[in-house]
């Protein structure tokens, strides 16, 4: 393979067979370019056999391994791997095999990472993205706890934290807020990462339908035309007037397969972003002062917020970009 300091690489190679083919000896040429004589004729002789493409680089690996483990000792490897999540050093007394054995063999399959595989079945996470905004929206429920005023249990501690909680539970005549749960709805553009969110009360059919048409007003606004929804199997995407909802804007809705967050998992990865900047970026004193918090999150996460998934750019530099072109 080519290296900094090699004497050809494809421009040279060219070079050398156009010299050649002008009339000059290989010998010549060779002596010239400051290469040895076999070397030319090496070159000489691929590009006579296939052209141009010969004087690319090759592959160093062998056309055989003969000493190669043997597949279905590798078949064992992966299956131990993704059935008990063992490690090499682990792995290798079981099979009688060095565990930089087993390290390869895990390597080549793609399975040397625990992180790449699904933790509940070991499958190898299957990443996929669609071409263009709008294509694909991920759309999820997160339910958190409400904060009573004053801070919960763990921001004042439990004595306290209960003290707030029986003072907020006693005022529910006075229209303040009541403990119990926050259901945060979310929708995430899948090519874009573009993502609208809002605090509701409740998961039911009624209010999941009011929020996707705020979500879809949302990115219609920013030129993305919505062409499918993808959701888990919820009782309120599951109803009638969800789906009559979505047909009427000649929007498609998919399902995942039941037990699989994983294939809604744009809008999964971004309830866990949701906790960790903004629900539990800091102790909040009232529900009031976490929910005026989240305007400010959305906005640094759709303009500011750089994402490894999109080469370090913010998901509103990949809107008006549909191949991927940033600006």
């Amino acid at each position: 393979m080519s290296h900094r300091n090699a004497r050809l690489t494809v421009f040279g190679r060219r070079l050398l067979v156009e010299r050649a083919l002008a009339g000059s000896p290989v010998a010549h040429v060779a002596a010239e370019m400051g290469i040895s004589r076999p070397t030319a004729h090496k070159w000489m002789r691929r590009w006579r056999t296939e052209g141009d493409a010969g004087l690319h680089d090759r592959s160093s690996r062998p056309h055989t391994t003969p000493h190669r483990t043997a597949p279905e000792v590798e078949a064992r490897v992966c299956e131990l791997r993704q059935a008990r999540k063992l490690g090499p050093a682990r792995i290798g007394p079981i099979l009688g095999l060095p565990a930089s054995t087993v390290h390869r063999i895990l390597t080549r399959h793609g399975l040397h990472r625990l992180a790449w595989l699904d933790r509940p079945t070991g499958e190898p996470i299957r990443r996929y993205e669609r071409a263009r905004p709008g294509e694909l929206v991920h759309v999820d429920i997160k339910k958190l706890g409400n904060i009573p005023d004053g801070g919960g249990w763990r921001t004042v501690g439990r004595a306290a934290g209960d003290r707030n909680r029986q003072a907020t539970t006693d005022q529910r005549k006075s229209c303040r807020p009541v403990i119990g749960y926050s259901y945060i709805h979310s929708a995430v553009d899948d090519h874009s990462r573009l993502a609208y969110s809002e605090i509701l009360t409740d998961e039911r059919k009624e209010t999941a339908v009011a929020f996707w048409q705020r979500a879809h007003a949302f990115f219609t606004g920013h030129g993305i035309t919505v062409e499918r929804v993808l959701t888990d199997n919820g009782a309120c995407y599951k109803s009638f007037l969800w789906r009559d909802t979505l047909s009427a804007a000649g929007i498609a809705h998919k399902r995942i397969r039941p037990y699989r967050p994983q294939t809604n998992g744009k809008v999964e990865r971004f309830n866990r972003t949701l906790l960790d900047e903004w629900a539990y970026l800091r102790p909040y004193t009232s529900n009031t002062e976490r929910a005026a918090a989240l305007a400010d999150f959305l906005h640094t996460y759709n303009h500011h917020r750089c994402h490894t998934a999109l080469e370090g750019k913010p998901p509103i530099s990949r809107v008006n970009n549909p191949a991927g072109q940033y600006t």
